[in-house]
């Protein structure tokens, strides 16, 4: 997770039952998890905005793997990625990107959480930002913050797609995964 550059960016559209998304990886790990259903510019955009230099270079077999913990993911089977992941951002940024990947399972928390949890009491809404520039959504699971008063907030990939994710995670949580 730190800030080797890559000359590469491969990319496959996932799709499982009714969710479709572009992900990205570079030879370091899982870069990007695109929005539901979002066009392929998404995608391009970020990667010319944050790896620019970058091949973009489709390969369903080297994301493979990838894909497969996003469909045990929702198929209730995995409760915590294991595949590597790579991200770029401010030592900020990085910071609650982390503190997201702490965030158990089928659980929610606030963004004044993630502020305490980071050591800046007082940066919510620069939590807030940082969160909002999650690349990798789903297994940087930035979903799982929710306001203070326990509303469901903005979210990149969409408001519906946030309460598919949360929703689904509350059905699962319950059962014991292996």
């Amino acid at each position: 997770m730190g800030a080797k550059k890559s000359s590469s960016l491969y990319w496959s559209l996932f799709s499982y039952e009714n969710w479709k998304m572009y992900i990205a990886a570079t030879n370091d790990g899982l870069c990007f998890v695109g929005s539901q259903n979002q066009p392929f510019e998404e995608l391009v955009k970020w990667a010319n905005h944050y790896l620019p230099g970058n091949d973009l270079i489709r390969d369903d077999e080297k994301l493979q793997s990838f894909a497969d913990e996003l469909v045990h993911y929702f198929q209730g089977k995995l409760n915590r990625f294991t595949i590597p992941i790579f991200y770029r951002g401010t030592p900020f940024q990085e910071a609650v990107w982390k503190a997201l990947c702490d965030i158990p399972y089928g659980q929610t928390c606030s963004y004044s959480d993630i502020a305490q949890q980071i050591q800046k009491p007082t940066a919510v809404r620069a939590v807030g930002r940082a969160i909002g520039t999650n690349p990798i959504l789903i297994t940087v699971p930035c979903h799982r913050v929710i306001g203070k008063n326990g509303s469901l907030t903005g979210y990149r990939g969409g408001m519906e797609m946030k309460t598919r994710l949360l929703e689904l995670e509350r059905g699962f949580a319950n059962i014991q995964l292996v």
